[in-house]
């Protein structure tokens, strides 16, 4: 019997804040399936050490530091992708650096970061990425359920994810007639390193009593989904974004 091909198998994928969290959980996901990936980081080392990672499991991956902020990281680790196998096929946008806090609180650097990180990034994921594509491409962004909800101590982190679903929407419309599909995934609370640093323990827990599910997400949750969108079973789903949040948007509680 043959071995049943892989959903990603040949493709190439490109993902930013790819070296922990949802980042990692879609890098590794992607290897397994059967895509060579680049894992994208500020930090070089953490993004050698996870490609070091997925390729002790036998699959292939490339390691690239820089600041998702510059549209020259994304150059860099692009060209260099398709240099080394020919094609480029697909770029998750993850990467985010968050601070919640008061409205008082916000301040210049805050907010350059918070913008240059998770908006302005995917303004040069999706323009650098698409460059490289050709038909069939898919250009993935994260976004999140606050994008559709008013989440206290949150306003810069709600408008940028918010402008994440306005940059899928428009580029979709910009791109499709090239083949190339681009979606967004909206996770809603997972419990993930970055949100063990913004938020306290009592408020995690409220979280989940709160999610229909009565659980937070997982890691896998969001990759499962990432990867449904960059595989042929999405192949005519394009300008969209998929909810993975237990059900919290939708609920009155």
């Amino acid at each position: 019997m043959n071995e049943a091909k892989k959903r990603l198998e040949g493709k190439v994928a490109l993902i930013t804040g790819g070296a922990r969290g949802i980042g990692r959980s879609i890098a590794d996901a992607m290897a397994a399936e059967g895509a060579v990936v680049g894992v994208l980081d500020l930090r070089e080392d953490l993004a050698q050490a996870a490609a070091d990672e997925i390729k002790a499991t036998g699959a292939q991956a490339m390691a690239f530091g820089g600041n998702v902020a510059e549209r020259d990281t994304f150059v860099k680790a692009v060209t260099a992708m398709k240099q080394a196998h020919g094609h480029f096929d697909i770029i998750v946008n993850n990467a985010i650096w968050v601070r919640y806090g008061p409205i008082a609180d916000i301040t210049p650097e805050m907010l350059n970061r918070m913008v240059g990180t998770g908006f302005n990034s995917v303004v040069w994921g999706i323009q650098v990425g698409a460059e490289a594509m050709t038909e069939g491409g898919s250009i993935i962004n994260i976004a999140s359920a606050a994008a559709f909800l008013g989440v206290p101590e949150a306003m810069v982190y709600g408008g940028v994810k918010a402008g994440v679903l306005g940059l899928t929407r428009s580029s979709a419309v910009d791109l499709g007639p090239r083949g190339i599909r681009v979606n967004a995934v909206c996770p809603g609370s997972v419990l993930t390193e970055g949100m063990q640093n913004n938020v306290t323990p009592e408020k995690i827990a409220v979280r989940a009593q709160r999610t229909p599910l009565r659980r937070l997400g997982e890691v896998q949750d969001i990759a499962s989904a990432a990867m449904f969108l960059a595989s042929s079973e999405s192949s005519w789903i394009t300008g969209t974004s998929i909810l993975v949040d237990g059900g919290v948007t939708h609920a009155l509680l």
